[in-house]
């Protein structure tokens, strides 16, 4: 081997053979960026974005990273990952193509774009792995520092062990307490929020995480005096170091093109991270980006030519080449040998990944050509020469492929000499279909024997001396039983510590099940989501409580962006059963009292929603999540809280299924479909309109949004009554928009319709102040009222004059 030359110690205690390997790997890395940019400007790919420059600084700083670890990562993070051995050369082209092989491409399966690396953190079966015997690596998203409140999470999983040993046998030894999560960034991204929400985090909390922030002079074309103050993020962050007596961070820089020096400052750093869990920054200067920002734009437009001149010079591989040289640890036969190995690999990888991807529907195209052979033979179609256009374009997809044949069906379609042959391109193309959608569609939610919905049903139970109490009660007790009952369960948020959250539904729980288990969080909603995504990523089962539920669009980025797409964007690799506690709806005003289940509805597909009526269904759904592997919402009811609920006797035991509504009220005139606090006044309504009207009202709690009735009740009851409404909170063409489109076009309820579906939304505007600003903005009772006489007089008039 060319990295086999004997062993000498350089001034920085670096050795010939690993100072050797490490210019092999950040050459190759430079390479596999050059030629993956080529693949896209000849056409074979969409888009590349890679992580030339910053090479070597990436090798120096995986070097201390151990088995155990976590990566919270950007998309420039591969020669990080090839140092580790978690990146291949043919991987790293299967992910520009976009296969979809999982075996081939198993960061994202072509889900993902290139340079988004993850490891599986979960079996098949929903058992977490044992994380301490391998690296690990969060799944990364593009967001700009959309890693970072995740990392926050990793980090604070380590801590807890070690001041809580006991709980190494409970998460299944995956976590042993030395543990750092690394963090990188490019610099321009540090100028974002969730960045300095995250460093005040880990400063107040002292947890072991590391970030290395790259900084080569730009964000894409903006150039650093207009991104950061002074200039520097190091400078910019010296309010936060930490000092003696107090709790902080410790601030590393080092030139990004020093070699040796790089080694050093990151032992040096990682060293202290691990030993103190004191978290540190590396601000990482004066490295260079050659290929420019992506495959998108050209640097030469926005950089001088005296610029692009000292990156040439001062490029970090080039730089090194140069040390070797200077040293003696190589000559230039030496070097110029192990660029050529390097290049040489590189044209393997990229030969074999593009024969894996082409291959890939290879099957699908030999069996297509055997139908468009017969059907020539007995028409002028001429459709394989017509079908040889699509296999010989330069980036072939499977789009084009199923376009043809779906086109070229609707060539047969009346031609009855054809029909035979017709039936089997049909045929094909369903077949085509179902792969394509197990390759693109597939593992939303968890499937396996952890989905939810295998979770069985348990009843609610009340004895003799179940006695009439505040619904805080409820929760209260639900939650004490389910921190007695799984040691990894751990909650944290605004005033849920001490206080036991402003309802006092954790009241006692700190006191009881200690301060690491039950804690308190600054207002920064954006990491405390992102606590629980790092906390369930490493074995614990989080609940992540967001005060209100207004307060959620502080953290939608973390919950969208990368909660509700992780399983999806893994193949189901990596799960992080994070439930999101928070409570909404009816309070007062503007900021307490939203319902945006529009907004909720179109960014959480792959999370559960469940909006329970009262506090014994919200502590049913918490039982039955914990069963289970999926990240979940749940917004408990404002008002339930001093509401009296009949207290249950199997506290944590009792389970609601998910996606099964509950019929609230039988009735036999109108459906009325609600959920949360409006069930109770939709009960009311039909108690007031049965009485006054003689209507008969049925009312159902669909008591989940996402799963949404999945046995189809509410179908069910339409064919009873012929005539809907659709009730609840949010704007209008928001929920009730969904749960119609839910009911009449997925259940195909109209077809049962006497009338026009009605919906009885809140008003436009966000709920005006105090209880009659709730009144006027939001349904109520006397509003469903009429809208039920008024259906009922649409079709029965004669029965029903006006009101």
């Amino acid at each position: 081997m060319i990295t086999e030359k004997t062993a000498l110690k350089t001034n920085q205690q670096i050795t010939t053979q690993e100072a050797l390997k490490d210019y092999y790997t950040a050459f190759l890395s430079r390479q596999l960026s050059i030629t993956g940019r080529r693949e896209v400007h000849n056409g074979r790919a969409h888009f590349g974005i890679f992580g030339d420059g910053k090479e070597v600084a990436q090798i120096a700083y995986a070097k201390n990273f151990q088995k155990g670890d976590w990566r919270s990562g950007y998309y420039r993070d591969q020669t990080f990952m090839m140092a580790l051995g978690l990146l291949q050369p043919e991987e790293f082209f299967s992910m520009i193509y976009g296969d979809t092989d999982i075996e081939i491409n198993p960061s994202t399966g072509g889900r993902n774009f290139n340079n988004h690396f993850s490891t599986r953190n979960i079996t098949s079966e929903g058992e977490i792995k044992n994380l301490a015997d391998q690296y690990n690596s969060a799944s990364d998203i593009s967001s700009t520092a959309g890693q970072m409140p995740r990392l926050l999470g990793l980090a604070q999983g380590s801590k807890i062990v070690r001041e809580n040993p006991d709980l190494v046998s409970q998460l299944k030894n995956n976590l042993k307490g030395n543990e750092v999560a690394f963090g990188s960034i490019g610099d321009a991204s540090t100028s974002e929020g969730i960045f300095f929400e995250t460093i005040n985090a880990a400063g107040v909390m002292q947890v072991p995480l590391a970030v290395a922030v790259y900084d080569d002079g730009f964000g894409i074309s903006v150039p650093i005096e207009l991104q950061t103050t002074k200039s520097s993020i190091s400078e910019a962050l010296k309010g936060f170091e930490k000092e003696k007596d107090t709790n902080g961070i410790k601030i590393y820089k080092c030139i990004g093109w020093d070699y040796p020096q790089l080694v050093k400052t990151f032992e040096e750093g990682i060293n202290f991270c691990r030993k103190n869990q004191t978290p540190v920054v590396f601000h990482i200067y004066e490295l260079t980006q050659p290929l420019g920002h992506s495959t998108s734009g050209s640097h030469e437009r926005y950089k001088s030519k005296e610029r692009l001149a000292w990156e040439n010079e001062f490029d970090a591989v080039n730089q090194m080449r140069k040390w070797m040289l200077e040293t003696g640890i190589a000559d230039l036969e030496m070097i110029e040998e192990i660029e050529k190995s390097a290049q040489k690999r590189v044209k393997e990888a990229r030969k074999n990944a593009w024969n894996n991807y082409v291959n890939g529907f290879q099957k699908e195209r030999e069996s297509i050509v055997s139908i468009l052979k017969k059907i020539d033979a007995k028409s002028d179609l001429q459709s394989l020469r017509r079908f040889e256009k699509v296999t010989e374009k330069i980036f072939p997809t499977r789009r084009s492929h199923l376009s043809f044949a779906k086109r070229l069906n609707l060539e047969l379609h009346l031609l009855a000499d054809l029909q035979t042959e017709r039936t089997e391109l049909k045929n094909w193309i369903r077949k085509f279909e179902e792969r394509s959608r197990e390759f693109y569609s597939s593992n939303l939610y968890r499937t396996g024997a952890d989905s939810i919905h295998h979770v069985s049903p348990v009843p609610v139970k009340y004895d003799e001396n179940s006695e009439e109490v505040n619904g805080s009660v409820v929760i209260n007790k639900n939650f004490d039983a389910l921190f007695s009952k799984y040691p990894n369960l751990v909650t944290f948020g605004e005033d849920t510590g001490k206080l036991g959250d402003v309802n006092q539904g954790m009241k006692g729980m700190q006191e009881k099940y200690g301060i690491h288990r039950v804690s308190d969080a600054g207002i920064r909603e954006a990491t405390i989501i992102g606590q629980g995504v790092g906390l369930a990523l490493c074995g614990f089962r989080p609940i992540a409580e967001i005060q209100y539920l207004d307060y959620l669009i502080y953290a939608q980025s973390q919950l969208s962006d990368d909660l509700a797409t992780m399983q999806y964007r893994t193949m189901g690799k990596q799960a992080a059963p994070v439930i999101v506690r928070t409570r909404g709806h009816q309070l007062q005003g503007i900021w307490h009292a939203g319902s945006p289940m529009q907004m909720l509805l179109g960014s959480l597909r792959g999370m559960y929603l469940c909006v329970p009526r009262n506090l014994t269904q919200a502590a049913g759904f918490y039982n039955t999540l914990l069963e289970g592997n999926d990240p979940a919402l749940v917004i408990e009811p404002l008002k339930a809280y001093n509401v009296k609920e009949k207290l249950p006797a199997n506290h944590g035991e009792y389970k609601v299924p998910l996606g099964v509504p509950e019929v609230m009220r039988e009735g036999s005139d109108i459906t009325v479909v609600t959920y949360a606090w409006n069930v109770h006044h939709a009960i009311k309504a039909a108690d007031l309109i049965q009485k006054y009207k003689g209507i008969s009202l049925e009312v159902i709690d669909v008591q989940t949004l996402m799963p949404f009735d999945v046995n189809h009740r509410i179908l069910e009851s339409i064919q009873k009554t012929n005539k809907v409404i659709f009730m609840d909170e949010d704007v209008p063409g928001g929920g009730t928009a969904y749960m119609m489109q839910k009911v009449l076009e997925e259940q195909k309820a109209f077809d049962y319709l006497d009338t026009a579906p009605r919906t009885l939304p809140a008003m436009e505007h966000r709920p005006a102040y105090g209880i009659d600003g709730e009144y006027f903005s939001k349904p109520n009772v006397e509003r469903l009222f009429r809208a039920a006489y008024e259906i009922m007089r649409e079709v029965e008039p004669a029965n029903y004059p006006e009101l």
